[in-house]
């Protein structure tokens, strides 16, 4: 009997981000941004062996995305997928082994642990910065949507009509513009290069439950501005026409899992 896939959010923060999407069997990795320690025994306390990681798959080259990449790579010795962008950057910088096979998903989905990924481009500031959007074996679709900067038409295409989705909820405009970050930083966070807010993914989350999802997981909470209390009841507060429980089912993905899954 196939296991079904779930969704593992393992690490979620502006610190570092993973996720697996399968089962014990096999799966794939979306990003590798803490070490290959940590993302290893992470995978453990989910009874997942390391071997059920097929592929590794990166959103984009920034450091809480890819800080385990090497070590991960090597040891796992899986391919490293990638927009031609991001594989170009990673390689020039050395953050993947040599010996690596580093395959681009650019313009066409990808067949890899059980599932069909596909990439979606995304307004971040990194070139190549991209999103996934995942066809499991058993019919149903996710996505891994953060680092926005802003809901473009891609990505409202491309995640509209998920099942689950993990949505960015980065920040609370009103912590962040009274915070201890310089002027140049809040810039850049609030800019269309930078990061979604609470409201902005409110807004998307009413459209997305409106569409059929039914799963949202909001993710990429910074620590410093922004609160799960707040993200929660910001989002909360534009789903009110829903009802919770029946219509949709709202969790926030936990800076590092102590274990546990999303069924979908």
């Amino acid at each position: 009997m196939r296991k079904l896939a779930k969704f593992y959010p393992l690490f979620s923060s502006s610190s570092g981000n993973a996720s697996f999407i399968g089962s014990e069997k096999g799966g794939i990795l979306i990003d590798a941004g803490v070490s290959c320690k940590r993302i290893v025994d992470a995978l453990g306390r989910n009874d997942i062996p390391k071997e059920a990681v097929q592929g590794i798959f990166i959103t984009h080259t920034h450091s809480d995305h890819t800080t385990g990449l090497k070590v991960l790579s090597k040891k796992l010795r899986v391919p490293v997928y990638g927009t031609q962008e991001t594989l170009a950057q990673l390689c020039a910088k050395g953050a993947v082994p040599e010996e690596t096979q580093t395959i681009p998903i650019d313009t066409r989905a990808i067949d890899c642990g059980g599932c069909e990924i596909y990439a979606f481009p995304t307004m971040h500031d990194a070139p190549g910065s991209c999103g996934y959007r995942v066809h499991t074996a058993d019919g149903k679709l996710c996505a891994v949507c953060t680092d926005l900067g802003v809901v473009t038409d891609a990505v409202r295409d491309a995640v509209t009509g998920c099942d689950m989705v993990l949505l960015e909820a980065n920040y609370d405009p009103e912590m962040l513009v009274t915070g201890p970050y310089p002027p140049e930083l809040k810039g850049r966070i609030m800019s269309d290069y930078g990061h979604l807010s609470n409201p902005d993914s409110a807004a998307f989350a009413d459209h997305l439950v409106g569409t059929g999802t039914t799963r949202i997981l909001l993710g990429h909470l910074s620590p410093h501005n922004n609160t799960q209390t707040l993200a929660a009841s910001t989002v909360l507060g534009e789903l009110s026409r829903f009802t919770q429980g029946m219509d949709y089912l709202l969790g926030i993905a936990p800076v590092e899992s102590p274990g546990g899954a999303v069924i979908f």
